[in-house]
């Protein structure tokens, strides 16, 4: 499968900019032949941004069709991270979309910074889906931290080839090219969760610079991450300012664990 990674420049509170540019990136992917495009966290509106907990959209809904009418017109996956409004509250949340502009999986962060929980409710469930392609898990971004790793885990479990997550990670102003504020963040736990349960973790990040919420003045610089059993298999490039396309060829590999395999290479790791 051929994976279209996109580095989007998300501006804070600008939905209707930030979902025309993720469209036109759309666009050029498919003009690459991609089968699965990947896009990062809370699009929207930016992550924690506040005006989200005012004009959210529901999923399905009127900012999430525009994904699902580009992966039928176009013939292509998507996977995207959109606020969503639920019930009168607000969730960070990550859906698939199938070739036919259906949504195949969704799913609701469940780790979330304490920084956060004014923002986003907690999500409750964890899924994967079977897919031309293979099994693919769905999570976002903190779901993947060293101290949550259980989720992948999870996915793993369950029998994922492809874990997808959307992303928005957000470093101090002061990180340049030469500081790599990654390694232990995020290339330690993704290399557990490939190396240890033979799959592919794929993550987007979103660029530019957060102008609401707590982490106002910080960035996202990019970098973006596909990583599988023997180590990183491609990453983005370096940007605070500007989207950009990462094309990737994929092989996935055979993810045949059974739920009990998983409980015993668990044990082994944490021995």
């Amino acid at each position: 499968m051929k994976l279209g990674i996109i580095q989007l420049l998300v501006e804070g509170a600008e939905p209707v900019r930030n979902l025309e540019r993720a469209s036109r990136y759309i666009e050029d992917a498919v003009k690459n032949q991609v089968d699965l495009v990947l896009l990062p966290e809370t699009i929207d509106f930016g992550w924690t941004h506040p005006e989200s907990l005012l004009k959210s959209k529901p999923i399905p809904g009127e900012s999430s069709q525009v994904f699902c009418d580009l992966a039928k017109k176009n013939h292509i996956w998507i996977c995207v991270g959109l606020t969503e409004k639920g019930n009168d509250l607000n969730f960070n949340s990550a859906i698939l979309i199938n070739r036919k502009g259906e949504i195949v999986l969704k799913h609701r962060k469940i780790n979330l910074l304490e920084v956060e929980l004014p923002f986003y409710q907690i999500g409750n469930k964890i899924e994967v889906v079977n897919t031309e392609f293979g099994i693919i898990g769905l999570n976002i971004c903190a779901d993947n931290y060293w101290d949550s790793k259980y989720l992948g885990e999870s996915l793993a479990a369950m029998g994922a080839n492809l874990i997808l997550s959307p992303s928005s990670w957000t470093v101090d102003h002061s990180v340049n090219e030469t500081i790599d504020p990654y390694d232990d963040k995020w290339i330690k736990p993704y290399s557990y969760l490939a190396s240890n349960f033979n799959l592919i973790l794929a993550s987007t990040t979103s660029v530019g610079y957060l102008v609401g919420g707590p982490y106002v003045g910080k960035k996202m610089i990019g970098k973006s991450l596909v990583l599988g059993p023997n180590g990183i298999i491609d990453q983005g490039v370096f940007n605070e300012f500007s989207s950009h396309l990462l094309l990737v060829d994929l092989i996935l590999p055979s993810n045949k664990l059974k739920v009990e395999e998983s409980g015993n290479n668990l044990e082994k790791t944490n021995e």
